[in-house]
């Protein structure tokens, strides 16, 4: 690969909605997803949609096939090997003889995440929960798994603009429900984005798309999901209505991280993970 279309490649990766709509096909695999599936995967219109994957296709890293009325994409692994061989050809001391097996071995994985074996490793399993201002269902998802008796998780949560302190009623909630308080705080997701911080096993946001809300995406690797709840701060009405919304939400939240924790997380392929994590926030609760 040449310089110049190595560039075209950085740089039709260095774009947020880009790069995700890259690792989302890699994920994907040979079976591709149609432009109408990635939007509604990543929540854009379809109209932005289409000229970032026309930049990712005139650079080589995306390949489509028509199918009737709709065109299929799917991620060209070729072009990426061929970048990474860019990279890395110059490596083991200007002799990259020595190292090409290993380089061929990475380059070469149908694996969207290279591993031993394709698997999570070991628990316990660090969880991070999204939101906008980390006041409300971000935390009480926090709570609610650091409750789970079986000590295969350890949760946080962060907000995208945090609000800098939790919503009142989400405190009176946890507080009467028996759950710790004593790390219950809204903070920025900048706290996790350090080279000190925790590294991020899974990644939810809570937030609500359908109304419209601004939902945080998390760079890296980590396994990731859209659970939306609506926002019970944004319920009107009397004390005991607002009290209802904050009651609803730790149910809702309480049934998918049921289901969650009943995963066999440490078995299961990420393929296979990764449906049951987007089964999991496709249900109705």
């Amino acid at each position: 690969m040449e310089m110049n279309r190595a560039l075209d490649c950085f740089t039709a990766l260095g774009q947020p909605m880009r790069l995700s709509v890259f690792r989302l096909l890699v994920r994907a695999g040979g079976e591709g997803m149609a432009a109408g599936q990635i939007a509604e995967a990543l929540e854009v219109r379809e109209n932005t949609l289409s000229a970032n994957l026309s930049v990712l296709c005139n650079a080589g890293l995306l390949a489509r096939r028509r199918e009737g009325r709709s065109i299929r994409y799917f991620a060209d692994l070729t072009t990426m090997r061929h970048l990474v061989d860019y990279l890395l050809s110059d490596c083991c001391g200007g002799n990259p003889a020595i190292c090409r097996p290993a380089i061929n071995s990475l380059i070469t994985s149908p694996l969207p995440y290279p591993s031993k074996d394709d698997r999570m490793r070991d628990a316990p399993f660090n969880v991070l929960f999204l939101c906008t201002a980390n006041s409300a269902r971000s935390l009480i998802a926090e709570a609610i798994l650091n409750a789970d008796e079986s000590g295969r998780f350890r949760a946080f949560s962060a907000g995208s603009h945090p609000a800098g302190r939790p919503n009142p009623r989400t405190l009176r909630l946890l507080d009467r429900l028996g759950h710790d308080l004593s790390g219950i705080r809204s903070k920025s997701w900048d706290e996790f984005a350090g080279p000190d911080a925790p590294k991020m096993d899974f990644v939810f946001t809570v937030c609500d798309s359908a109304a419209g809300e601004v939902c945080p995406v998390w760079p890296g690797q980590p396994m990731s999901a859209h659970w939306g709840l609506p926002d019970p701060a944004a319920v009107g009405g009397n004390d005991a209505e607002q009290a209802a919304a904050f009651n609803r939400t730790h149910k809702m939240l309480a049934t998918r991280l049921s289901a969650f924790a009943s995963l066999p997380v440490g078995t299961l392929e990420r393929k296979s993970l990764q449906a049951e994590l987007d089964r999991i926030g496709r249900a109705q609760d």
